[in-house]
């Protein structure tokens, strides 16, 4: 389903879409379409840092698929601000990819759970306000084996309970399954 085969969806401020999915489920590329679906400017909000080879390849990666026209944006610990600063930019849409590496970026950088969770509120609400469809992906973390290690249970559990508080506030949520978006909500 495309953004444009939901009424919902075609209105000028489509509020909020959370996409969820485990890793290389289709993610990514759904949202980008949903993004690229509406016309126009995208804001591209990306949160991922580069501290190894490997993520340097993956945000290489994000960035080739990318249409030129897109404006991005790096924001890994305060994409809310960068809602609040780009409301008046006449963008169509906006893509924050993803929820995943901000809550991570922010655990990683000693906030506590209540802090984390208070920001993906911040979040939901900034996306809620602005005046063009968000769309938000994120890692679905629940389906996965226990983590072995107490910062690994952190993330999870963490990472959990801001994908419910954005699931709530959201007007759509999507479920991407081996390339194959499930509309949920």
């Amino acid at each position: 389903m495309t953004p444009r085969d939901d009424p919902k969806e075609t209105g000028p401020a489509a509020g909020l879409t959370l996409v969820l999915g485990g890793v290389r489920s289709g993610k990514s590329r759904f949202a980008e379409a949903q993004a690229a679906s509406r016309g126009g400017r995208v804001l591209y909000i990306a949160t991922g840092v580069v501290t190894d080879g490997e993520m340097a390849e993956r945000v290489a990666w994000h960035r080739t698929r990318r249409p030129p026209g897109w404006r991005t944006v790096e924001a890994p610990r305060d994409p809310a601000a960068v809602l609040a600063e780009h409301a008046r930019g006449g963008f169509e849409a906006v893509l924050l990819d993803c929820l995943t590496g901000f809550v991570s970026n922010l655990l990683l950088e000693g906030l506590d759970r209540e802090a984390i969770l208070e920001r993906a509120d911040l979040l939901a609400v900034a996306a809620e306000r602005f005046p063009a469809p968000v769309i938000v992906v994120s890692n679905e973390v629940g389906c996965g084996v226990v983590p072995a290690a107490p910062l690994g249970r952190a993330f999870r559990d963490v990472q959990g309970e801001a994908n419910q508080r954005l699931a709530a506030r959201a007007s759509r949520v999507y479920l991407c399954v081996a390339g194959i978006p499930v509309r949920i909500k």
